[in-house]
């Protein structure tokens, strides 16, 4: 299974498949095929202690680790 997965992702078959079906999935809402608004929110992640070059530290949670971002649209979706 994993061998069919990394053929689909080298060919952007996997990517192709995600974004048909958030159009099918908005569209079955009532909303149009494509988002015009999204949002952006971060998270902080605690890292691991060994990997010293990739940690930061959040100030404002007071926190060790990674900080992530995500985009997904008014539904929720990912884009």
């Amino acid at each position: 299974m994993y061998d069919f997965f990394r053929r689909w992702r080298a060919h952007g078959y996997v990517r192709e498949l995600y974004q048909r079906l958030r159009r099918t999935n908005r569209v079955a809402r009532g909303r149009s095929a494509e988002p015009t608004a999204g949002i952006i929110d971060a998270q902080s992640v605690d890292g691991a202690d060994t990997v010293v070059m990739s940690r930061g530290f959040d100030g404002n949670k007071k926190r060790d680790g990674r900080k992530r971002s995500i985009l997904t649209d008014t539904c929720g979706d990912l884009l």
